[in-house]
């Protein structure tokens, strides 16, 4: 296996994609998803997963940094960027994938999100859309440049945004003819006319976050939720494409 696919957009960020729209849309027919189940770190194909994302109250969100924990308390739980990476590494595969990734923001308990770190600590190369629209994303890929990880476009050369339109920040293109080696980010951004255009949607989507977050819940869940219910579930349908597509992309890195 070359790469291995988060869980954490499957089970808490695609509030209105069911199970029957994932597996009609998800190409993939191998074991590249990772994910915790009692405790034991497993990858599973699409159709081994979605039994778990039938429950996903009973499902914990697992980062780099409470991977160890949830592994002891014999967790079930869906992984993020950096927990992904960390299985990525400790079973010797090379590439994590994501979509909207962590970064530096206002997040109570994630002003400076593990990914940043684990992208600078764990030798796995990591391919995402970018930043999610509520980070300070200059921040970020200054961040992410101070501390030896290098940046690149992949069929971009600039980061403008998750799901939104933001400002653009430049890139330098991935040679795909090289090879890909770590400290590496890779961002395949979701293209501009597929992208919402209510930015109005994304303040909402930050106060919902911040309420979540004050009554002791996930912040991400929450946003990406209004998200979804404000653009009639469109949201999600663009996550899940790209998601895929960056799969994809991860499959034919060197």
């Amino acid at each position: 296996m070359k790469y291995l696919i988060e869980t954490a957009l499957l089970t808490h960020g695609l509030a209105s994609v069911s199970n029957e729209d994932i597996i009609a849309q998800w190409p993939f027919a191998e074991a590249n998803l990772a994910y915790l189940e009692n405790g034991t770190v497993k990858t599973g194909t699409i159709q081994d997963y979605l039994k778990l994302r039938e429950h996903p109250e009973q499902m914990a969100r697992i980062d780099c940094t409470s991977l160890e924990s949830a592994k002891t308390q014999g967790l079930s739980g869906a992984f993020t960027a950096s927990a992904t990476m960390a299985v990525c590494h400790e079973l010797g595969i090379p590439v994590a994938v994501t979509a909207g990734m962590g970064g530096i923001g206002d997040v109570d308990g994630e002003e400076l999100c593990p990914d940043l770190p684990a992208l600078a600590q764990i030798p796995v190369v990591l391919v995402s859309t970018g930043p999610k629209d509520m980070l300070d994303r200059a921040a970020t890929l200054s961040w992410l440049a101070s501390h030896g990880v290098a940046v690149r476009g992949y069929n971009t050369v600039s980061c403008t945004g998750y799901v939104f339109q933001g400002e653009a920040l430049s890139l330098r293109p991935f040679e795909k003819s090289g090879h890909a080696a770590p400290p590496l980010l890779l961002i395949n951004e979701i293209p501009v006319s597929d992208r919402i255009s209510d930015s109005g949607i994304l303040s909402e989507a930050v106060q919902a976050g911040h309420q979540a977050a004050a009554e002791g819940k996930a912040y991400h869940p929450a946003a990406n939720r209004l998200i979804d219910q404000r653009t009639d579930g469109y949201s999600s349908r663009i996550q899940l494409a790209s998601l895929i597509q960056n799969a994809r992309a991860a499959g034919s890195l060197l």
